[in-house]
């Protein structure tokens, strides 16, 4: 799916290599924070929204005393626990669709340094429900093949009620309906797979292609916005090639 996994997968790679490993850490507390306050609890078990957001962290091999900290900010209260839940609509080149999702403590300045951004990156910021329409909320998770067989994997992820599997080089890709996500990710780890990666997307129904010009101009968008530090996630309908992607 353009604008989740073959951009992702670029940005996760890249991040390795620069210096935003330090913001993408503070990022992940704050949704490990939010997700133990939201989602019942520091109780990895029993909380699965917690559990994917510290799986997350995992991943990113984040230390496990920045996870546990986080945690406790949530159940223990101090800083760090009035952050909320935000989510801004706006449009790129041509029309393009983007939803912004962010943390913030602060309305007023994170919906400022939003518009900001879109404006300074050539596009601008709309109304509530102005592109939402465009994108449905579903659960993807990424399984490592390994040593197993992919369309094994597949059939077992599809009869634990996957709507859509994308195999690549080396991982799985498992997309559920939002209802369905945990269910799904549960029987796949009882099922012995490995979860690379867990979350919950924004998935664009149909998707919208840019000269490479116009789609290096909405890339360099994104990275406006992903670069704000109450930011979380940004999501696009436009298909991004992997030679657009490395044109940037």
């Amino acid at each position: 799916m353009s604008g989740h996994s073959k951009w992702a997968s670029i940005r996760r790679g890249k991040a390795i290599l620069d210096n935003r490993r330090g913001q993408a850490f503070t990022k992940i507390a704050r949704e490990i924070t939010i997700a133990a306050r939201e989602g019942g609890g520091g109780d990895t078990d029993m909380n699965f929204r917690l559990r994917v957001a510290v799986q997350k962290a995992r991943s990113e091999n984040m230390p496990l005393e920045n996870i546990e900290r986080a945690i406790k900010r949530a159940v223990g209260g101090g800083e760090g626990g009035a952050d909320e839940e935000v989510t801004y609509e706006g449009y790129g080149p041509e029309g393009s669709a983007i939803i912004v999702q962010a943390y913030t403590d602060n309305r007023n300045r994170t919906a400022s340094e939003v518009r900001n951004a879109f404006t300074k990156g050539g596009g601008n910021l709309g109304a509530s429900g102005s592109v939402a329409w465009m994108f449905e909320r579903v659960g993807v998770i990424q399984l490592t093949i390994g040593k197993n067989d992919p369309e094994e994997m597949t059939m077992n992820c599809i009869d634990a009620g996957a709507e859509d599997v994308i195999e690549g080089e080396d991982e799985l890709e498992v997309y559920t309906t939002f209802e369905n996500w945990k269910k799904v990710s549960d029987a796949l780890e009882k099922a012995g797979y490995e979860i690379s990666n867990s979350e919950a997307i924004m998935k664009p129904a149909t998707q919208m292609d840019l000269d490479n010009a116009k789609a290096v101009q909405l890339i360099r968008l994104i990275d406006r916005l992903e670069d704000l530090d109450d930011v979380q996630n940004v999501y696009t309908n436009v298909n991004i090639s992997d030679e657009v992607a490395e044109m940037v």
